[in-house]
């Protein structure tokens, strides 16, 4: 029987006006009876409403607080009625109206007394156009504008208010019309909250960027500090484990000292782009992200434990914190093969003057980490440029303060 059903079921467009009384369930009894009889008796008056009816082109369905007009005969027959019942309901203040159109699909059903009725979607979606408006609009749905946009009549009176999110998450283009003192040329409450709300999730996005950028910088004055010391500790000397490679490094996951539980990801970001720069240097061995992340919920690390485990005599570690519009980033590097600070250092800085300053001191560390090639006897710091194998730290810094001494 159901099958039968489905097979007689007809769809047809149809252009729906779907009109609702403002304020009607504020009403008294008697005064939501008064306001449904003089709504009905203006509707019927209009010219469009008595054409459409006369042919049999119109169906009209009762809504509790206002009806919907279902025309069967021309998009323009909607639009026509509503600036119609525009025009009756300026000499009337009893009450005011809000009304949508929509052209969609639609099919004849029968109610619980056989009497035939109609459903679809056309009508669902001329209802939540409506509901986007306050009293006096006329709304439109973005398919019914692009039909009147032929015409010249209409197109200087349609006014785009773009999309808007309605029930079940569906999202109706719509258009205001407005004309000769009909209709309501304000935006919408609702639509102006929607925008107001999606403006403020813009400028949070670019906000999220800006601090992205601003972390990036201080990574970067961290990663050239880092790569320095590592670099300069390469020819000290002093007796090294086969287990802990003297190039190698392992940069520990950063604590996030903040109070905010969001600015985590700056922490992993600060690591993420240390061990991303460390690893283009080719004389150092990088532990890779995967392994050193196991230590990121460690209450105490046991530092030569990790440098151990990981076959790397240097450990990164470090926290962040975030207070307002200032970032306080502490980095220290520990040879774990004698359990001291090689070096440390600790950067304060704005938001807003942090890009600046990342430049200038990465060119200062670069200009003073370059080795100058002077005449035979004077620098011993070009003798090691051709030097192919891995070189302990302790080596490079003992060359490094023979080149000051010599200057």
């Amino acid at each position: 029987m159901s099958g039968e059903t489905n097979r007689d079921l007809k769809l047809e467009i149809a252009h729906v006006l779907f009109i609702d009384i403002v304020g009607y369930s504020k009403l008294l009894h008697n005064e939501q009876s008064e306001v449904l009889r003089e709504l009905n008796e203006i509707v019927r008056n209009t010219e469009q409403f008595r054409a459409a009816d006369a042919v049999g082109a119109l169906l009209r369905l009762p809504t509790g607080d206002g009806v919907a007009l279902i025309f069967r005969n021309s998009p323009e027959a909607p639009v026509h009625c509503a600036l119609e019942i525009a025009e009756a309901l300026k000499s009337r203040s009893r009450f005011q109206l809000r009304m949508g159109i929509h052209s969609g699909p639609v099919n004849e059903v029968s109610d619980v007394n056989e009497r035939a009725n109609i459903a679809g979607a056309g009508i669902n979606i001329a209802q939540r156009v409506m509901d986007c408006g306050d009293a006096g609009h006329i709304l439109l749905s973005k398919h019914v504008a692009e039909d009147l946009e032929h015409h010249e009549r209409w197109r200087p009176h349609l006014h785009e208010l773009g999309e808007m999110m309605v029930k079940h998450g569906v999202g109706i283009r719509l258009v205001n019309l407005a004309t000769d003192g009909l209709g309501n040329l304000e935006v919408p409450a609702k639509i102006q909250r929607e925008r107001e709300a999606r403006t403020v999730l813009a400028r949070r996005a670019r906000a999220k960027l800006r601090n992205g950028i601003v972390f990036g910088s201080l990574v970067a004055i961290a990663i050239v500090g880092v790569a320095l010391f590592l670099l300069r500790d390469r020819f000290r000397p002093h007796p090294v484990q086969a287990a802990m490679d003297a190039t190698g490094v392992a940069v520990l996951p950063f604590e996030n000292l903040s109070r905010e539980a969001e600015n985590a990801f700056f922490a992993e970001g600060i690591q993420d782009d240390l061990l991303t720069n460390l690893a283009r240097i080719k004389a150092l061995r990088v532990i890779s992200r995967t392994s050193v992340m196991k230590y990121r919920d460690i209450g105490e690390r046991n530092i030569r434990a990790i440098a151990e485990t990981l076959g790397v005599a240097n450990i990164l570690e470090g926290s962040v914190r975030r207070e307002k519009d200032r970032v306080v980033v502490n980095a220290q590097l520990i040879d774990a093969r004698s359990d001291r600070h090689v070096w440390a250092n600790r950067y304060d800085r704005n938001l807003s003057d942090a890009l600046g300053l990342e430049g200038e001191l990465a060119g200062e560390i670069a200009d003073a980490s370059r080795p100058r090639t002077r005449m035979p006897g004077r620098c011993v710091c070009a003798r090691f440029r051709s030097w192919k194998a891995p070189i302990p730290c302790s080596r490079i810094l003992t060359a490094r303060k023979t080149c000051i001494r010599k200057r």
